[in-house]
């Protein structure tokens, strides 16, 4: 499984993103459709262009290509130079093709997103202007996007509230969602490992709180997804996806911050809900998305499946008792391998096929949402377990 992974990260991914270069107007074009076609005046989103930045710089520490960091620093060069308002401060949600701003929105998720880019580029060029840019983003989030109970989400271009509907799904418009709280706090977590400062690890304990406190659902063995301002959950749903990908999200907190205590609060959590998801939405061979009311939508969406490898492998190394984790790895791998990678020349992965394996033709290929930072973090994480575990090396 592992050789297999690595050749889909070198051979596939990485090549896919590199062509999607725009080597014109800077960053990486916005959409390829599902018949392929390439759509080089489509808006460009900030967000894609944080991943895509964030991928690379990762993938250059894990293989010393050179070409890795060239295309780490082309994402660096739009995200510094275009994306960010030199006006208001923050980031954008969207530029059009050319670079201009498309959509002004300031969004909590978004600035997540890049201070992750930047750190991990800090942390692959020992840029420090890369390093001071992912400060200002974070002042900026904790002075405009936060309230007396946590983060807000949705903004105009001058940090006025309006409604989140980027972040809102399901029927609901949510002031607060499980969501972009995970997200500040991987890029924070990003942040203290390459920098240790130690407010960043003060506002990481305090997400860890919120995390256990208010976000996990106990008696469900959950998260809430969507919330009020006050932090009443607005409805019944679970998401598989983003339950198994908090599960190592936050062991990988608790391990960059190295704090006893909130390793003792958290990391049962953490179990839960990694053993949750595998009991009652893994079918032996892939993950469903999600279960709204009790109704389990069956599509394999290509984010999910990439983040259901990396949680059972991480499940795997906290308890060596769960062998059952591994072997669900390695079957979650092979659904990938077979119907999620799309195997037309020129293109990348499925963002959804069916439970069957029958590939959902009104998705692009490559737009807004659909990056390399699920499935090309995927393979680097499961590639850097192997060197650490020898049963995930022989898988």
């Amino acid at each position: 499984m592992i050789s297999e992974i690595k050749k889909e990260l070198t051979e596939h991914i990485i090549p896919f993103w590199k062509n999607l270069r725009d080597n014109e107007f800077g960053g990486y074009y916005g959409l390829l459709t599902h018949d392929l076609t390439l759509d080089k005046k489509a808006v460009k989103g900030c967000i894609l262009n944080s991943r895509i930045t964030w991928f690379f710089s990762n993938a250059y520490m894990l293989l010393k290509d050179e070409s890795l960091l060239e295309e780490a620093k082309h994402g660096y060069a739009f995200l510094k130079d275009y994306c960010v308002d030199k006006e208001n401060g923050g980031v954008f949600w969207s530029m059009t093709y050319d670079g201009k701003p498309e959509d002004t929105t300031k969004h909590t998720y978004n600035q997540a997103f890049t201070i992750y880019a930047l750190s991990s580029y800090y942390a692959a060029t020992g840029d420090k202007e890369a390093l001071a840019l992912a400060y200002e983003l974070k002042d900026i989030v904790e002075t405009k996007c936060t309230d007396d109970l946590g983060y807000m989400e949705a903004f105009n271009a001058k940090f006025e509230k309006v409604d989140n509907d980027k972040l809102s799904e399901n029927g609901v418009m949510a002031d607060k969602t499980m969501n972009t709280l995970l997200h500040v706090f991987e890029a924070y977590t990003e942040l203290y490992r390459v920098d240790h400062n130690e407010k960043v690890a003060e506002r990481i304990k305090w997400m860890m709180d919120v995390i256990a406190d208010k976000i996990y659902n106990p008696a469900e063995h959950r998260q809430e997804v969507f919330f009020d301002r006050e932090y009443n959950t607005l409805i019944d749903l679970y998401s598989y996806g983003h339950d198994i990908e908090t599960a190592w999200l936050v062991d990988r907190g608790l391990e960059v911050l190295g704090d006893a205590a909130y390793t003792t609060k958290l990391s049962p959590i953490t179990k839960d809900l990694t053993n949750n998801v595998k009991k009652v939405a893994f079918n032996g061979s892939s993950l469903a998305n999600e279960c709204e009311r009790g109704v389990v939508n069956t599509a394999r969406i290509w984010w999910v499946q990439a983040e259901t490898l990396v949680g059972f492998l991480n499940g795997y190394q906290k308890d060596n008792s769960r062998e059952d984790y591994l072997e669900a790895a390695k079957a979650e791998w092979n659904f990938i391998r077979d119907y999620q990678i799309d195997k037309r020349e020129g293109s990348e992965w499925f963002y959804e096929v069916s439970e069957a394996g029958q590939p959902n033709t009104e998705k692009d290929i490559a737009e807004p949402w659909k990056c390399p930072y699920h499935n090309g973090r995927m393979c680097i994480e499961a590639i850097k377990r192997a060197a650490q575990c020898e049963k995930i090396a022989a898988l």
